[in-house]
């Protein structure tokens, strides 16, 4: 199964998020033991960095990176994927890549807290809880 997460999972995790911690880090935990191949939009990465630099510095958000890069299976952004993105109906940009992007790798699902950012997607929207209640079956 190809899952391709959206940063509010990661970020719950790596900012120890409550309380949105627990089902996060299930399904990073999942991902790392190999229940599902997991996929991070490229672009995701500098939107990691920054937020986790504001938040707690320098240090954790390079660290933040690393541990992301080392985890998951980074998807190009390239001029097909921001073609694809300029194609969907969705107002937010950040989820229409992330959308492109879940479409380029022929993703199952998209894991999110946020489902309504991603009603329109062809590749369907999931929350971290509801992936792991899928996994358990």
């Amino acid at each position: 199964m190809k899952v391709l997460l959206d940063l509010n999972v990661v970020l719950d995790v790596i900012l120890n998020r409550r309380p949105f911690l627990a089902d996060s880090l299930a399904v990073w935990n999942a991902q790392q033991s190999g229940e599902f191949e997991g996929f991070l939009a490229a672009t995701e990465f500098t939107n990691l960095f920054y937020i986790v630099e504001r938040l707690t510095g320098n240090s954790k958000a390079r660290s933040a990176v690393g541990v992301c890069l080392n985890a998951f299976t980074v998807v190009a952004v390239d001029r097909t994927v921001l073609h694809a993105t300029e194609s969907l109906s969705g107002t937010d940009f950040e989820d229409n890549v992330c959308i492109a992007c879940a479409r380029s790798v022929a993703a199952d699902w998209i894991v999110t807290r946020d489902t309504t950012g991603f009603a329109q997607s062809s590749v369907p929207a999931i929350t971290p809880a509801d992936l792991m209640k899928l996994l358990k079956k």
